[in-house]
């Protein structure tokens, strides 16, 4: 998702700089390289050697002869973002004032003077985050473009985002916005089927897969709508339902507004009439299973124009046989493209899929992460978008 980024990490004063190890891990882990600005006040709470082992990289603790922050965020610097995690609201509001008394206040300054993107992750208590100064100096620093990791309000406090969040926000201010102010509607995982008030039918669908394509949709501009029953995520206005009824009705209605639809969803083929009483165990039972309404087909009849992607799950372990039934699909609804897979990734971190187009079928192989960012650049194919769009 990073794959060579150069991210100025700039470490202000706040306990949340305990977490900025993890979050130098996890940005090099997703292919950032990571230099890091530290605070005066940071280095009282973590010290710039643990800071140095975790990016690989010196420490810019000062500001030299050397002008580290031209260096490293000047117009022709080293940085493609500055992100600023932790930010506290001190330094919030002497980078809104155009206040440069630390090094990581000079980088920003540095950074917005020279259009390097900048992206800002909050942390302090609930009542900062409150007072009127410092929202007015957040809503000024948005209106210059800063982008914004929000912070979790838990236990009276404005915690910092978590680092996947922050990943998610870097990317996107580094990402060719190729599907900039488009709607795509995304579905993920299984749905449930209920038999009675505890059993359901369900399969083993984790959701990873459309929740990496959601993300991967949102760090390249779009607005993202996620139906699934699942978590709320922040690169996505979630649309929660269980069953597969609820995600059609909510694909039907989100769809209005949609310049395209993602089906990445395992939706239960069967249903049943639920009991009100929990059946008793210890009898033999049978249940009456009855063919759910096709998703895409439902979409299809309401929007004929919209471009549709397909997922389709197999078990033959046959590409040919996986392919021709992506074409099938593909041909009878008239899907932009199928992404055929076998159902033993389900669940898995690691997945192996085939993106069956109109004349060419092409195979991906990584992890979900990899493959959303696939489907997201195949689909900005297909709404006519170009990799020359502006990043940020």
């Amino acid at each position: 998702m990073l794959d060579g980024v150069n991210v100025a990490l700039g470490v202000s004063g706040s306990i949340a700089a305990v977490k900025v190890v993890e979050l130098a891990h996890e940005l090099r882990r997703h292919g950032a390289s990571v230099r890091a600005v530290m605070s005066p006040a940071a280095t009282n709470i973590v010290h710039p050697w643990a800071v140095d082992f975790a990016t690989d990289e010196p420490v810019v603790t000062e500001i030299t002869g050397s002008v580290e922050h031209v260096e490293l965020c000047g117009r022709e610097g080293w940085a493609d973002v500055l992100l600023l995690a932790p930010a506290t609201a001190n330094t919030a509001g002497k980078i809104a004032a155009a206040v440069d008394d630390t090094p990581v206040t000079t980088c920003a300054t540095t950074a917005l003077g020279a259009d390097v993107p900048v992206v800002m992750a909050p942390a302090m208590h609930e009542p900062m985050y409150d007072h009127p100064g410092v929202l007015d100096a957040l809503d000024r620093l948005e209106s210059w473009g800063i982008r914004f990791a929000d912070p979790r309000i838990e236990e009276g406090k404005a915690k910092i985002a978590a680092e996947e969040d922050i990943v998610t926000e870097v990317a996107r201010a580094t990402t060719p916005q190729t599907l900039s102010d488009a709607h795509i509607v995304v579905t993920a995982g299984a749905t449930k089927e209920r038999i009675d008030p505890i059993r359901i039918l369900t399969n083993r669908a984790s959701g990873k897969t459309g929740r990496a394509l959601a993300r991967a949709c949102y760090v390249r501009g779009a607005r993202v709508t996620l139906v699934q029953d699942g978590p709320e995520v922040p690169y996505a206005d979630v649309v929660a339902v269980e069953t597969a009824d609820e995600m059609m009705d909510a694909c039907r209605r989100t769809a209005a507004t949609a310049d395209a639809l993602v089906s990445a969803a395992a939706i239960s083929d069967f249903t049943a009439d639920a009991v009100d009483e929990k059946i008793r165990s210890g009898s033999p039972l049978s249940v009456d299973l009855r063919p759910t309404p096709k998703l895409i087909d439902s979409v299809r009849e309401a929007y004929p124009d919209l471009p549709i992607v397909g997922f389709k799950a197999e078990t033959s372990g046959d590409d040919a046989a996986m392919v021709a039934e992506a074409e099938r699909i593909r041909d009878r609804v008239g899907l932009s493209f199928v992404v055929a897979n076998d159902a033993s990734v389900m669940g898995e971190e690691a997945t192996r899929a085939l993106l069956v187009g109109r004349g060419d079928t092409r195979e991906f192989v990584g992890d979900k992460d990899g493959l959303g960012a696939r489907v997201a650049d195949e689909l900005a194919g297909v709404l006519g978008r170009s990799e020359s769009e502006t990043v940020g």
